[in-house]
């Protein structure tokens, strides 16, 4: 039988043929490379030149440049924005075998940001903190999910109760208080609930080019949501041609990890002309039973698990407890991309997104036990999907409006549900939910003087929730109703926005940056079986507008110091998942809707400070304090005259999210930057409250 493992080591083979080749080829051609020196990465458009610029050429993609017009007698340059500059002798590189390697220049005076505004700014001009992970690094580590992507930047803790898991947390915020944002659209929707989130890792490490990250409200520019801070990934690009040559490129990968036996592999193919272009990718990988440390935390290792023998559930011992059984999955990933540019000024493009998993194990439930036996015999997530649709529309031509315009059409469908079976029953509870969300963003910005610019832009969203459960004998396949976990008539959730911010370089040496949103949210849940529960209400409806704001000021007394303030305001409107869910947040505990929940705000004030070190080394210092009122936490509620009821067959104590008086968080974070022989990232954070 030709298996899973087989087809694998036959990839494995045929990866190192190509790679054999295309060493030979570079080895019998006159040419060189040039490489990052930490990460020993190619460098792409490395200026290669002599003293009088007479010869010059270019590094391709893999960091690799014809250098048969040199002579042996020239002194050569390498100059990259992103690198600090150097000359070389020929004999010089002779004697380094031709790979040049580059320091990264830790003052980067021509690096810019996105997100931002959702419009390219000099980092230097902006007030708010903002950590960027560039391709070149994501290369070099080689996440297995995008949440370990966000890892690496040391700055977003990741959160991880299985495997098939990872919830970003910014500044003591996680879940639904936080952003995730693809290509200027927002994942966020309806049901992003406030525990922990696993939705990060539907999304592809393998094609993203760039992720930013903007910490503390980032509301002005991305509405709610936002209170924490903003992951915004930006996927691979679609190269076109220059001339009548098209552009065509294949990037593949073959990835094995011995912790979790992962087995990955993946492939992009760019196919572009003068004004089209294509590019398809995809991705599969398949992880094992995950292996922890040995060191420390038995409360987490794998003591007992469950088999089905016949129609029995048996407890067997673990003769590892550090391996934790049926932890593993697998998830699939597909993105194509179209581009149409037909000018300089105009340009279309389409992206197509789509993820899917196996069932996911909740590991952390399936070593709960009741007295000395386990307590499920099966507890796991669905096939987690996600499928997005995103038309883009740039318009580049200047007028009374605007200079630049970016208009943004994108569906998502998503699909989640959750499975659980107590040990000795026969009963398989399924629930499940869907969600369809259609938004739609314009963004546009206007110089208004050689000085000042305006970001201005609307939005709009609609989600529709539908949510559906069953009990199923796994003896008999006789299906009976359940509880759903959103209600069963359907839930409608809304959102329109509009916001701008202004931006002027005062002088030199001062940047000042004021914006302001107004957003206004509805939504409504509508329950109808009333077999399960008899709520005093047979819908819930929300209606409800914030306005927001924010301020900043750089200052910049010389090239090496930089010095940043801002202060702003963020707000999350309670969603379908905050006001009308039912579900069990702990043994003994459910959580029941609250008509009356309201949004909460955050009002932030952010002090950084930035030192430089010519190109060599850079200190970066945020101090940060988040004020929180009307903060939605959960506490003890009644129904009807009662505290508790019935949920899954146990008796437990009714809980409900409301808005609980105020709370602050305050911190700070220290990195230093040097380029030695080795990179030293120093990152400190600290919270209270």
């Amino acid at each position: 039988m030709f298996t899973f493992n087989h087809k694998f080591q036959v990839l494995i083979r045929l990866f190192f043929i190509v790679s054999f080749l295309f060493l030979l080829n570079t080895l019998f051609s006159q040419s060189i490379k040039v490489v990052d020196i930490s990460s020993l990465q190619p460098i792409e458009n490395v200026a290669i030149f002599n003293l009088d610029h007479s010869k010059t050429t270019l590094t391709n993609k893999s960091g690799i440049a014809d250098f048969s017009s040199f002579d042996k007698n020239d002194t050569l340059f390498f100059q990259h924005p992103s690198y600090q500059n150097i000359v070389l002798s020929y004999h010089a590189i002779e004697i380094y075998s031709y790979v040049v390697k580059l320091p990264e220049s830790s003052v980067n005076l021509s690096e810019v940001v996105v997100a931002a505004s959702k419009w390219e700014q000099k980092r230097e001009e902006v007030p708010n903190k903002i950590s960027t992970i560039k391709v070149k690094e994501i290369e070099f580590l080689n996440p297995q999910t995008t949440a370990d992507l966000l890892s690496t930047s040391n700055e977003v803790f990741i959160q991880k109760s299985q495997l098939g898991g990872g919830s970003p947390m910014i500044r003591g915020f996680s879940a639904n208080s936080v952003l995730l944002v693809v290509d200027g659209v927002r994942m966020n929707n309806a049901i992003y609930r406030s525990g922990n989130l696993q939705n990060v890792i539907t999304l592809d490490p393998n094609i993203i080019e760039n992720a930013e990250v903007i910490f503390g409200p980032g509301s002005i520019i991305y509405g709610s949501d936002a209170l924490g801070g903003v992951m915004d990934f930006h996927t691979q690009s679609i190269r076109l041609s220059g001339d009548t040559k098209p552009a065509v490129s294949t990037k593949a990968l073959l990835r094995f990890s011995t912790a979790n036996y992962e087995k990955t592999a993946h492939v992009d193919f760019n196919y572009g002309r003068k004004k089209w272009g294509s590019l398809t990718s995809f991705s599969f990988s398949d992880f094992d039973d995950l292996k922890m440390g040995s060191v420390k935390h038995s409360d987490y290792q794998r003591l007992n698990y469950v088999e089905r023998d016949g129609n029995i559930d048996k407890m067997v011992k673990n003769t590892n407890p550090n391996i934790q059984k049926f932890s593993g999955y697998n998830q699939m990933n597909i993105m194509q991309k179209f581009l149409f540019m037909p000018s300089n000024t105009f340009n279309i493009s389409y992206t197509f997104h789509f993820s899917t998993s196996s069932d996911i194990p909740r590991y952390d439930r399936l070593i709960q036990y009741n007295d000395s036996t386990l307590k499920y015999a099966e507890w796991y997530y669905g096939p987690q999907k996600w499928m997005m649709h995103d038309i883009k529309l740039n318009l580049n031509q200047s007028n009374i409006i605007y200079d630049d315009a970016q208009i943004t059409l994108a569906y998502q469908d998503v699909e989640e549900s959750r499975h659980d079976r107590k040990f000795g029953k026969d009963n398989l509870r399924s629930r499940t939910e869907k969600v369809k969300v259609l938004s739609v963003n314009l963004d546009f910005d206007k110089k208004l003087t050689e000085k000042s610019t305006l970001f201005y832009g609307i939005e709009g969203f609609y989600n529709i929730v539908n949510s559906k459960a069953q009990n199923k004998n796994m003896l008999t396949s006789v299906v009976s109703p359940e509880s759903t976990r959103y209600p069963d008539g359907g839930s409608d959730y809304s959102s329109a926005a509009a916001y701008l911010n202004f931006k002027s370089n005062i002088s030199k040496k001062i940047t000042f940056q004021a914006g302001a949103r107004y957003n206004y949210v509805w939504l409504e849940s509508r329950f109808e079986d009333t077999t399960f529960y008899k709520f005093p209400y047979e819908s819930i409806d929300l209606k409800t507008g914030a306005i927001n704001g924010s301020i900043g000021l750089v200052y910049r007394p010389t090239i090496q110091w930089q010095l940043n303030t801002n202060l702003s305001s963020g707000f999350r409107a309670p969603n379908i998942d905050d006001i009308a869910k039912v579900f069990d947040s702990e043994p003994g505990n459910v959580v029941v809707p609250n008509e009356n929940l309201r949004p909460e705000y955050a009002y932030n004030a952010d002090l950084g400070l930035i030192k430089s070190f010519g190109k060599k080394a850079k200190l970066d210092i945020t101090f940060f304090y988040t004020y929180i009122v009307d903060l939605m936490v959960r506490r003890d509620y009644s129904i009807n005259g009662r505290d508790s009821i019935l949920y899954n067959g146990e008796m437990s104590k009714i809980q409900a999210l409301q808005n609980a008086g105020s709370g602050w968080i305050y911190g700070g974070s220290f990195t230093f930057h040097a380029n030695i022989s080795l990179r030293v990232i120093i990152n400190l954070i600290n919270f209270g409250n």
